[in-house]
């Protein structure tokens, strides 16, 4: 092969000595490396030859680091169809077992038949990801029957292949963006090859792929994000061309897809924008850009970097709204306008008394996003928890226990054939329909919000004390003002202590049926939570001659509720959770299928050697750059310090946006939230062995560290492949005794007390 003649790079300030007689140019990459070939630029072409650390550029174009640029020839091809053939074939393997519902499946399985069949439901996530896994059962032929009531249910002749094997494809095609970013960040095939092995041969990566889940759909977005931000930062030097506008736009495209699977792809926007932030800061100090031309890069990232993915994500949710037009199980969750367009709700082209009359039989709702439906049932607060009566709550959905009889004053309703309306300012009594106790309220402490009084059912069959009496305000309304059904907002002030009936929004404990808590707040502040609208309503002396328009209910509406609903999320008594700081050892997996040894088990669980080989990578890493930094400070030039510090840097950085979120976090936590930083691990991974490999010959001299450099790369090759073997059957399902079993085929394999295998 010819040698590539190269100036020797000996660098330290003011003197020809050096840490080593080091050369920034090699003849070829050694291993699964390619030759590397300057580009020219758009207007000025480059000289080819070797680019030392201290080449610069002017504005229009990259750091040398970045420009120099391998032809990706046929080594580099049949690498990438390696990639591609293992990472698809390892992931389709054994996609229809088991052939029953597995975890989440239960969850998102189901959503993806209520679009299939446009029902409607509420979830804590954005929908778009389980709007694609309906898409996917359609278009495979699943027609949206099945239940999906519980793990285990078999799927029978169900056609669920189809969702199994979309999440799986697309799970398939992480490995393969991993290698092109890090083949980018470092040009380098071994680097990039590396981080594929990685991810490839991890039984997480794969389990986690080959189910009806949202984690295979956000990931992918995540890192096509990313994909697309390094293809378009290596573009800097071709500005306002067609592959600059290309990758512009699919960062954009990506972030609306991440963010419209999951609020996790909040996470990703952050890189981006940090990246975006940063490019532009750099931009500013290039001297011969104009301040007009740093305008137009502005107005660009502006228009596909945030009202690219607005408009988009906007566009998803009205999508979710048009295609869900039948009522379901989310119906309670929303305003009563909105339950008026799904058809089959008892709200839809409604026909029903127009005002509130005595005697009448309703449902009152709080104007609260999220802030339910008053209700009650037989259940006594319990002792120590104010004054030990019937229960009163908001609860979220459609149920009996939902409906009060609006009760006058002192006596009984009207018996005439007219009844009377009520009014703005009239004073009432609720009488709870199945209990027949009044809503009533008093100077206890509520349960949760001290600062409130707690409301309660009390007396019997209509008979009480004066603290069950309530003065009906209409909001913006006078004195005299009847109540509309539906349309009128409508306070309840309590006559005996003076404060206004409330829906907190706080989760009661197990107790309260964690339903909604409901108090008397002594703040008269108007407030939607202190604001209610009279729902269904049934008097039969009233006359029916209301229709109610069709009203759509806005995306911001439905994004506080789904916060609202996380911020709810709280770890419940008993239930499996874990920690973040659990995550990255691999401490404990989850199990997708199976208890016992009758049964087929898949066990959520990393490949431990690919888990801790990027622990270790982690901290090979910070030691790499503060030693680089060191030497760097000294005067020395060190061999692909720019790819340790810049690329690595990038890495560790999606690493920490994607990991260190979750230690803020109150909302119950699993073990599968780490799988988009372990991909951003993984990558950084490749990246500092791979610059750890080619260091050998800072110990020793040539073919020696060839030799040095070769063995390492087999023995992490061998530790890979190998473990994968052993772990497999957690991906692929296992039969038998369990592993702490005698028999049993992952005898030995139990490494850690907290793996339940």
């Amino acid at each position: 092969m010819a040698k590539v003649e190269c100036t020797p790079n000996w660098k330290k300030t003011g003197d020809t000595s050096s840490l080593r007689n080091r050369k920034t140019c090699l003849t070829a990459e050694k291993s699964f490396q390619t030759p590397v070939t300057p580009v020219s630029k758009d207007k000025d072409s480059q000289t080819p030859g070797c680019l030392t650390g201290d080449d610069t550029q002017s504005s229009n174009g990259p750091s040398a680091q970045f420009v120099a640029r391998g032809n990706i020839e046929s080594p580099s091809k049949v690498l990438l169809i390696l990639v591609t053939g293992l990472s698809f074939s390892t992931r389709l393997y054994k996609i229809t077992e088991p052939p029953h519902v597995c975890w989440d499946e239960t969850h998102f399985g189901k959503m993806g038949s209520y679009y299939i069949n446009r029902t409607f439901f509420f979830d804590v996530h954005p929908p778009l990801g389980k709007m694609l896994i309906g898409l996917a059962g359609y278009m495979t032929g699943y027609d949206g029957t099945f239940p999906f009531i519980k793990p285990g249910d078999k799927y029978e002749n169900q056609n669920y292949w189809g969702m199994r094997g979309f999440c799986g494809v697309l799970g398939s095609f992480l490995p393969i963006f991993a290698y092109l970013i890090v083949l980018e960040l470092s040009q380098s095939h071994t680097a990039a090859i590396i981080t594929a092995t990685l991810l490839i041969f991890d039984t997480g990566c794969i389990t986690i792929s080959q189910y009806i889940l949202l984690d295979p759909i956000l990931m992918f977005f995540i890192m096509a994000a990313v994909l697309s931000m390094v293809k378009f930062n290596q573009q800097r030097y071709r500005s306002f061309t067609a592959s600059w506008w290309l990758w512009l736009v699919l960062i954009g495209i990506n972030l609306a897809g991440a963010l419209g699977v999951k609020f996790v792809g909040l996470f990703v926007i952050l890189l981006v924008g940090l990246n975006t932030i940063w490019d532009l800061w750099r931009l500013l100090g290039e001297m011969s850009l104009s301040l007009v031309d740093i305008a137009k890069h502005f107005l660009a990232r502006v228009f596909a970097l945030i009202l690219l993915p607005l408009l988009l994500y906007v566009t998803i949710f009205a999508v979710h709204f048009v295609v869900l037009n039948k009522s379901g199980p989310g119906d309670g969750f929303f305003s009563s306008a909105f339950q008026s367009r799904l058809i089959g709700n008892n709200l839809h082209n409604a026909s029903m008394p127009e005002y509130l009359a005595f005697g009448s039989t309703v449902t009152i709702k709080n104007l609260r996003i999220a802030g339910g439906y008053l209700h009650s049932h037989w259940h006594l607060y319990p002792e120590g928890v104010g004054a030990r009566q019937q229960q009163v709550t908001a609860y979220l959905h459609k149920d009996y226990n939902n409906l009060w009889v609006v009760h006058r004053q002192h006596d009984n309703d009207s018996q005439s054939g007219n009844p009377d309306l009520v009014r703005h300012g009239d004073i009432i009594r609720l009488e709870h329909k199945e209990t027949t106790r009044n809503l009533h309220s008093h100077l206890h402490v509520a349960p949760l919000t001290k600062k409130h009084f707690q409301v309660t059912g009390y007396g019997i069959n209509g008979t009480g004390d004066a603290n069950d009496l309530w003065q009906v305000e209409v909001c913006a309304g006078r004195k005299g003002d009847p109540v509309k059904v539906l349309r009128s907002r409508v306070r309840f002030l309590h006559r005996a202590t003076g404060c206004v009936l409330y829906s907190s929004g706080k989760t009661l404990p197990k107790w309260g049926w964690e339903q909604i808590e409901v108090t008397c707040s002594p703040y008269l502040k108007e407030t939607p939570s202190s604001q209610w609208n009279i729902e269904d309503h049934i008097n039969p002396k009233c006359r029916i001659n209301a229709s109610y328009v069709l009203f759509f209910f806005l995306c911001s509406h439905i994004l506080i509720l789904i916060l609202l609903c996380l911020d709810g999320l709280k770890p419940k008594d008993n239930e499996m959770n874990s920690k973040p700081w659990h995550w990255p050892i691999n401490y404990q997996g989850l199990r997708f299928s199976g208890v016992n040894g009758t049964e087929y088990r898949v066990y959520l669980l990393g490949n431990p050697v690919v888990w801790w080989i990027n622990l270790i990578g982690l901290g090979l890493y910070l030691t790499m750059v503060a030693v680089a930094s060191i030497a760097t400070q000294r005067g020395f030039s060190l061999e692909h310090s720019h790819v340790l510090m810049r690329g690595g840097g990038l890495l560790l950085l999606g690493w920490l946006l994607h990991y260190a979120p979750f230690f803020t976090m109150g909302r119950v936590l699993y073990f599968h939230h780490y799988f988009p930083a372990m991909l951003f691990s993984s990558m950084l991974t490749g990246v500092t062995l791979d610059i750890l490999f080619k260091s050998a010959d800072l110990l020793l001299h040539p073919p020696h560290s060839d030799w040095l450099q070769r063995t390492g790369q087999m023995v992490f090759l061998f530790s890979v492949l190998y473990s994968f073997y052993l772990f497999h059957p957690l991906s692929y399902g296992m039969t038998g005794p369990l592993a702490h079993e005698p028999g049993s085929s992952m005898a030995g394999l139990k490494w850690m007390d907290s793996w339940e295998f």
